[in-house]
């Protein structure tokens, strides 16, 4: 029997900041191919440990591994956490797509621009052949109609799918979603929600942090629950929202 492949695996990850810590041992595995959601109360770490799968915040302790990679890091001498090896850092990102709660578009480049702008300059892509590839990835967002837009003429809805195209643009191992929609109009989430729904049905590994509840049972194949920093529970998710084993678990249901 082969062994099970995976897209990310986190083993022990513990995260201060200052005398607040965050992070308090986190081990999980998100197996290629799978949606893995996060959930959990605000303040539980989610967003956090997100972070610290592709370095932007830098764990003070514990392992990640991206595929058959290991993120290597140390503590300087002031015991602040960097990279080792910033050459490799820059490399696993390039295979590691996010998407942010509040977009991070560039403001003054229009639609094509900022999704042609990683390939291009990133990866090398040559710019004609990044420009029919962005085009083609706007029309699976359904903005098609939007390359010479800019950020500051689409809703919030539409920059959030720009930021997706921006992502696969990539053409990353992994997605990685920071709360994807806690930053739109109800009235937008659906539209959200449906193309990282089309992109899981498509067999895409990744890991989602979400208040969506009832989205995140649809369209998840494991599922993890965070509280003040800790794995409180994790597994299958008809499991763990329709029979949670744990109090703390229940009671986070039933608040949302």
């Amino acid at each position: 029997m082969t062994a099970e492949k995976y897209a990310v695996k986190v083993e022990n990850v513990h995260k201060a900041f200052g005398a607040n810590e965050v992070l308090k041992g986190i081990s999980f595995t998100a197996r290629q191919g799978d949606v893995l959601s996060i959930i959990g109360a605000s303040g539980s770490g989610k967003s956090t440990l997100l972070r610290c799968i592709n370095h932007l915040v830098v764990p003070d302790a514990g392992n990640i591994y991206i595929g058959n990679e290991i993120l290597r890091s140390h503590k300087r001498r002031d015991g602040v956490a960097v990279s080792s090896d910033p050459r490799q850092l820059d490399r696993v990102r390039a295979r590691l797509g996010m998407v942010f709660q509040n977009f991070n578009l560039w403001s003054h480049r229009t639609v094509l621009q900022n999704v042609i702008e990683g390939p291009v300059h990133v990866l090398g892509i040559a710019k004609q052949e990044a420009t029919e590839h962005a085009l083609s990835l706007l029309a699976k967002v359904g903005l098609s109609d939007k390359p010479s837009a800019y950020p500051a003429q689409l809703s919030g809805g539409q920059q959030q799918r720009v930021a997706i195209a921006r992502a696969l643009a990539m053409n990353p191992d992994v997605l990685l979603f920071d709360e994807p929609t806690s930053a739109l109009d109800p009235e937008m989430v659906g539209e959200v929600l449906r193309v990282i729904r089309a992109l899981a049905d498509e067999g895409r590994s990744m890991i989602l942090v979400t208040h969506e509840m009832k989205f995140a049972r649809e369209v998840s194949d494991q599922a993890i629950f965070m509280h003040q920093g800790v794995v409180e529970e994790s597994g299958d998710p008809g499991t763990l929202f329709e029979r949670p084993a744990s109090q703390r678990l229940r009671q986070f249901l039933q608040g949302t």
